[in-house]
């Protein structure tokens, strides 16, 4: 019986009351705490990305790899280039060529500029060089474009303290849209633009000399794939926006254009690719009263950039 009541001696009481447990459960937890520190909450994901950005170590530009070397050929592309200030490395003239004004001016841009090479060549060896192309005795060589990294586009924007308005490129082909497309992303403050390594313009002369020499001072990135990193921006909480003329919104009502966004521009005719329109978080339309049925991807990057700017004022 002493055993048993041994065993019983270790067993807690009835309890009295509830300790206060209910009481405090009744209070309250205080004031809501902003959305950046909500977990889960698109500001919260936002501001992580930008931490992690603060403390992570520069990134090393020109990951994105190099172009290669273009020859521009013929006396009146080589002026216009040489006038643009399209990066060059040599300018080979034409030994015993006819001196006109065109020459003379090309002779003149490139001696003004400085830090290029000037190569008296003969007619055998440019036409070995162009591969017989009409070089009209003037070649002037551009060096490759030296790409920058899609992060570095992001991280561009984060260390100057704002979010990153960046403009990606699907299946544009022309060089001249791409130029375009560079020239509105610095007229409207954006970070760069992003174009995949194939099937897709680079930054050729022609594409320099669309940009108006804005290439200059806003980078241009190159992925391997472009739904990859579609998909990298959006895990730092970038918004991707696609534009299309099916989308279901109107840039107009598109609240996501002012916060951290890439806008995705497709090719005029084809649009987007469809792995690259299901990777978009929202899909927008430009109204046309007029009744085109597309506009080139420099218009359309433009128009939407504006809006962004817009709303970011």
């Amino acid at each position: 019986m002493a055993a048993n009541n041994r065993r019983m001696s270790g067993k807690k009481g009835a309890q009295v009351g509830s300790g206060g447990q209910r009481r405090r459960g009744l209070e309250g937890k205080g004031p809501t705490p902003p959305a950046e520190m909500r977990k889960g909450h698109k500001k919260n994901r936002v501001a992580n990305a930008k931490a992690k950005q603060a403390v992570r170590r520069p990134v090393a530009r020109g990951r994105g790899g190099k172009g290669t070397s273009e020859m521009v050929v013929g006396r009146n592309p080589v002026v216009e280039a040489l006038r643009e200030g399209v990066p060059a490395v040599t300018l080979y003239v034409q030994q015993f060529i006819d001196n006109d004004e065109r020459v003379r001016e090309a002779l003149q841009l490139v001696a003004d500029r400085g830090g290029v090479h000037l190569m008296e060549a003969p007619r055998p060896e440019l036409d070995r060089m162009t591969n017989g192309l009409n070089h009209q005795g003037l070649v002037l060589q551009v060096p490759p474009y030296e790409y920058a990294h899609p992060e570095d586009l992001a991280a561009a924007a984060y260390d100057e303290g704002q979010d990153p308005l960046i403009v990606a490129l699907d299946g544009v082909t022309d060089p001249r849209n791409l130029g375009a497309a560079v020239r509105s992303v610095s007229a409207f403050g954006g970070h760069g633009v992003l174009v995949p390594e194939r099937r897709a313009a680079g930054m050729t002369a022609g594409a320099w000399k669309s940009s108006a020499g804005t290439a200059a001072r806003t980078p241009v990135a190159r992925c391997t794939n472009l739904t990859r990193a579609l998909e990298a921006y959006k895990k730092q909480g970038i918004a991707v926006v696609g534009l299309a003329a099916d989308g279901e919104h109107e840039i107009g009502d598109l609240e996501a254009l002012g916060g951290p966004v890439v806008m995705v521009v497709g090719s005029e005719g084809k649009g987007l690719s469809r792995l690259v329109g299901e990777t978009c978080d929202y899909r927008v339309r430009i109204p046309m009263p007029g009744g085109a049925e597309s506009l080139n991807a420099g218009v359309a990057a433009g128009i939407v950039l504006y809006e962004a700017a817009r709303r970011r004022a």
